[in-house]
């Protein structure tokens, strides 16, 4: 494995709380809106619905964004575990990484199950706990030890 980009999740408080999963590919954020977040169980299935991609420039904001606002959840760099191109990978609906972050670590499936629908999934490696619920516990940005409510 090679690294492949960076990564962030943010955790966005706007007429509801979701998590926006992001990986570097190609020049920008690929990205999906994850409504429970991110888990470190392998038996969970979250739903992420891919959204548009973001300009790199978008992986640190924090703050009031719109009528909202955002934290960044974790941070790090990624690996691809799917061989071949990322974009590839993509357009095919299916995309396993291995992600180094200060909250989420290793192996994650992003499957593709309908239109802008994919799941987002932990696999069972060194790094999966069944015991840690991360989206629910543990709700302060990485960067500034602030949460939405800070900002809002």
């Amino acid at each position: 494995m090679t690294t492949a980009g960076r990564f962030v999740v943010q955790r966005h408080h706007a007429s509801t709380l979701h998590f926006d999963v992001r990986l570097e590919i190609d020049g920008v954020l690929v990205s999906w809106a994850v409504p429970k977040g991110p888990s470190t169980d392998p038996a969970h299935r979250r739903l992420a619905k891919r959204v548009d991609d973001h300009a790199l420039g978008h992986i640190d904001v924090e703050g009031r964004l719109g009528t909202g606002t955002v934290i960044v959840w974790d941070t790090g760099t990624y690996e691809m575990r799917t061989e071949g191109a990322a974009a590839e990978a993509l357009a095919n609906g299916h995309l396993t990484v291995e992600l180094h972050g200060l909250k989420l670590a290793g192996g994650y499936a992003f499957l593709r199950t309908g239109g802008d629908d994919w799941l987002m999934i932990k696999t069972n490696d060194e790094a999966a706990d069944r015991g840690r619920d991360p989206a629910r516990d543990e709700n302060t940005s990485v960067l500034t030890g602030r949460t939405n409510d800070d900002y809002a």
